[in-house]
């Protein structure tokens, strides 16, 4: 995670544990929100490291069916340990993919954990001992349970105990799933490889609460099923990324209105014949005070 130095921590008026002087409420932290006792936090942050720590079964087997050794694809999930990108990585492979272009996807995919890491670091507030460590659990789910809590002593809790849930459970089953595989016959078949998207999914429909947000996640799985055929593995879900800025800017000029470039246009030439209008008078000025001088060394 991002290294940035915490202000001290603080308890608000309404409570609410705060960063900066006493008595102010961090905007990280929002004072409506009241706080959530322990036993819960812990409760749903076994519920979601559990459920997606079962999904690594899909990925040992699914791995295994790629092609890879029984220690390799253990290494991939004890190093890597993130989901989309083991499972890019593995998918590009099974399609026939180069190697260098399956790890290219998967690495480009991985990026979001960074953003992901300047989030936390904030929430957290950990020491700097610990963040090289603590870097290694930021992933779609912690970050999930951890920007959910109300106070930074809840979200600690939270993200330690996805983080360690589903690091244990993700590896053992990796490794179950991968020793398994050739009991499983054809993996294709079990259709395995959709857990994890399917858990991915279901922890992200709910955070889509806005129109924007609906709108770039229907045109991004729309992006992503269109170049599927065309493109090689793991690019098209890359791309779809853009869905993001295209959205922005069609609401942008949304906002603005049907008349917005007449207004520009109308703005520019207002501007330019302002700026026509000073020149002409600074013009006037300087050939006046040229006159005058002049005139001056005439008499």
């Amino acid at each position: 995670m991002a290294e940035q130095t915490a202000p001290p921590e603080s308890i608000g008026a309404t409570g609410v544990l705060s960063a900066g002087p006493p008595g102010a409420v961090a905007p990280d932290v929002p004072p409506q929100r009241p706080d959530k006792p322990d036993a819960a936090v812990v409760r749903d942050a076994l519920g979601v490291g559990i459920a997606v720590g079962l999904s690594g079964f899909a990925f040992g087997v699914t791995a295994a069916g790629s092609g890879l050794s029984l220690l390799q694809i253990c290494a991939l999930s004890l190093l890597v340990f993130t989901g989309a990108s083991q499972f890019a990585l593995v998918g590009a492979l099974a399609a026939g993919g180069n190697p260098y272009t399956a790890a290219a996807g998967a690495f480009f995919l991985g990026v979001r954990n960074a953003f992901y890491g300047l989030r936390l670091s904030q929430l957290l507030a950990l020491p700097r001992a610990v963040r090289p460590f603590a870097a290694h659990w930021v992933i779609d789910e912690t970050t999930a349970v951890t920007v959910a809590q109300p106070t930074r002593r809840a979200a600690r809790i939270g993200f330690t105990v996805t983080g360690l849930t589903l690091y244990v459970l993700w590896n053992l089953t990796t490794l179950v799933g991968a020793m398994g595989a050739e009991a499983l016959g054809d993996t294709d078949v079990w259709g395995l490889d959709a857990a994890s998207p399917a858990v991915f999914l279901a922890l992200l429909a709910p955070m889509l609460k806005s129109t924007t947000e609906r709108v770039t996640a229907a045109l991004a799985v729309l992006l992503a099923l269109t170049l599927l055929p065309v493109l090689p593995a793991g690019v098209p879900v890359l791309l779809s990324a853009l869905a993001a800025p295209v959205v922005l800017f069609l609401m942008g000029r949304r906002k603005k209105g049907p008349g917005a470039a007449a207004q520009e246009e109308r703005a520019i030439q207002k501007d330019t014949a302002a700026q026509k209008k000073a020149t002409e008078k600074t013009a006037a000025t300087e050939k006046k005070e040229t006159t005058e001088k002049k005139g001056g060394r005439d008499s």
